[in-house]
């Protein structure tokens, strides 16, 4: 992904070159009533309702609530992670390890320029409610699953199974989504909160396989 928060870097794409497509409004419209409400309170009418359409279009459109969600996500925070991820995974196929603490910098930093503004942190606290919940909302790109990450994990750990890499990087997203969307003061985390952050999930992920 990139350093920067999602909802500043992507442009909306639009049907005649003026509206945004039928899928963006609808994307548009869940996002603004999710960021502000639990997601089981936000229903597929209410979402129609707020983009302007007829009962029956995120049926259409996406097949269900939960598809919609993972397309939203998708959309607004897969881009966060997908340059430094191919780096590191570009470096790994060509024999050049990356660490557990560039693994571990590519996922906290970008996901820490989230909490520098109100849209930022909203978009964290949605994410940490899917990922917290193992809510299945169909995602379809790789950096939403474990495997590619678990891939490198294994690489700067020698000896680490994949179940078990799988099992602490759960772990380890966990940890930091529930640490960072914690709902609490404005003011955005510390650099010191990051720093002991960081030292725990790479301590973590680190520790010799037994």
């Amino acid at each position: 992904m990139p350093t920067t928060a999602a909802s500043s870097t992507l442009s909306v794409p639009a049907a005649d070159g003026n509206r945004p497509s039928t899928r963006c409004r609808l994307l548009d419209a869940a996002e603004s009533l999710l960021l502000a409400r639990d997601i089981d309170e936000v229903s597929i009418r209410a979402i129609n309702a707020a983009a302007g359409m007829n009962p029956a279009a995120v049926h259409y459109h996406f097949g269900s609530k939960d598809a919609l969600i993972g397309a939203l996500l998708e959309r607004r925070l897969a881009p966060l992670w997908h340059d430094g991820l191919t780096r590191l995974t570009t470096r790994h196929r060509a024999g050049d390890t990356p660490t557990v603490g560039e693994l571990v910098d590519v996922v906290l930093t970008p996901l820490g320029e989230l909490t520098r503004t109100e849209h930022g942190r909203l978009q964290l606290r949605l994410l940490a409610r899917v990922v917290l919940a193992r809510r299945d909302v169909g995602f379809t790109s790789g950096w939403f699953g474990l495997r590619p990450w678990a891939a490198l994990l294994r690489g700067a750990v020698p000896g680490l199974g994949g179940a078990d890499a799988e099992h602490r990087l759960r772990l380890a997203f966990d940890l930091v989504l529930h640490t960072l969307s914690a709902p609490g003061p404005a003011e955005p985390p510390t650099r010191d909160d990051f720093r002991s952050l960081r030292a725990f999930t790479v301590a973590g992920l680190s520790a010799p396989q037994r």
